[in-house]
């Protein structure tokens, strides 16, 4: 019989709330009826959505406050107690959940999660990871905006967890990984990227590494995780999504002209809806590095997002990625220190 996995939802996240959260938990009930869900939030508003009859895989937690979409890290950490995104977070602190979802508030995920969870590695903040669309599949992109100043060791990190990320995630054996760069020469980029490049290509991880990727290489899929500090990730992560917005409405109105083309759009309606759902952003941006799993789904997230999420916390809740991680982080202080300078005598 297969073992029951209760996942922990913050029922108030989100610019939609439990309009969207109950609609995508019922999606993820129906796909797989192994999982149990605790729902945290304002307990009358999440019974509405559920109608009459609360389904067995469901329990809700009732949380007076909710923490608001622009409220500070800081400010969220001080009066988070009590809210639904700090219940959820707190049921896998306690072991009552194999992992926690949210749609909220980033920064404040983050921030409560640090402090409930703490890091399970030598990290100073959560690595935040996303699935990058592209010609034949998706790539494994980290960092993209957790962490915004990254030394060479803090990149090597990156690469061990996104390579466990995404086998766990997308059921490669082998991912391949490559580092983000402005050249695939070894002299170009700046002193960083070419020291965790010359830490990884040095063979001590039991990782595929490729070399350096260029940034048109992220929508080729030239290999399955690509490396980068959180600044330049958050850059390209938020041009891509531009990029797809502008494309997407030059399209809609190229189709919407005239009579004719409305017509044509109508009968390729198919072909559109799969085309929009390539561009979409990615549904479920898990939290690496903390002790247990946290997956964010985007502030807009529509029900099928949500279930997305859902899906994705469960796979890795499952799976086996954090003692991989944990194997390669005890092999990355002995490279790293083969890789530092000679220490310089100070003395006059």
């Amino acid at each position: 019989m297969t073992k029951s996995l209760a996942i922990s939802i913050d029922a108030m996240g989100g610019d939609h709330g439990p309009s969207v959260v109950v609609p995508g938990v019922l999606l993820a009930a129906k796909e797989a009826p192994n999982l149990r869900f605790i729902l945290h939030g304002d307990e009358s508003a999440i019974r509405t959505q559920f109608g009459a009859t609360l389904p067995d895989q469901v329990a809700i937690r009732h949380a007076d406050r909710v923490i608001a979409m622009d409220e500070k890290p800081a400010q969220a950490l001080r009066r988070g107690k009590g809210t639904s995104m700090w219940a959820a977070v707190e049921a896998v602190k306690t072991g009552e959940a194999v992992a926690a979802v949210s749609a909220g508030n980033t920064g404040a995920l983050m921030a409560i999660s640090l402090l409930l969870l703490r890091m399970s590695v030598d990290v100073d903040r959560p690595c935040l990871v996303v699935g990058w669309p592209g010609t034949r599949g998706i790539t494994t992109v980290l960092d993209v905006g957790a962490n915004v100043d990254c030394d060479a060791e803090r990149l090597v990190e990156f690469a061990i967890m996104g390579e466990a990320f995404h086998r766990a995630a997308h059921g490669v054996a082998k991912p391949t990984v490559g580092l983000l760069n402005v050249g695939s020469e070894d002299m170009k980029g700046h002193e960083e990227v070419r020291q965790a490049h010359a830490i990884l290509r040095g063979g001590q991880f039991d990782l595929d590494y490729r070399g350096f990727v260029e940034g048109d290489g992220l929508s080729r899929n030239v290999v399955d995780v690509v490396v980068t500090d959180g600044f330049t990730g958050n850059i390209a992560l938020k041009t891509a999504e531009g990029t797809a917005r502008y494309l997407g409405g030059e399209l809609r109105a190229a189709l919407t002209g005239s009579t004719l083309s409305k017509l044509g759009a109508l009968l390729a309606r198919p072909g559109l809806l799969k085309f929009r759902e390539k561009l979409s952003p990615d549904a479920a941006a898990p939290l690496l590095g903390l002790n247990g799993v946290v997956v964010k789904s985007h502030g807009g997230a529509a029900d099928r997002d949500i279930a997305a999420a859902i899906r994705m916390a469960s796979k890795l809740a499952q799976s086996d990625f954090a003692a991989e991680i944990e194997r390669n982080m005890t092999r990355l202080t002995a490279a790293v220190a083969e890789h530092q300078p000679p220490a310089v005598d100070g003395a006059a």
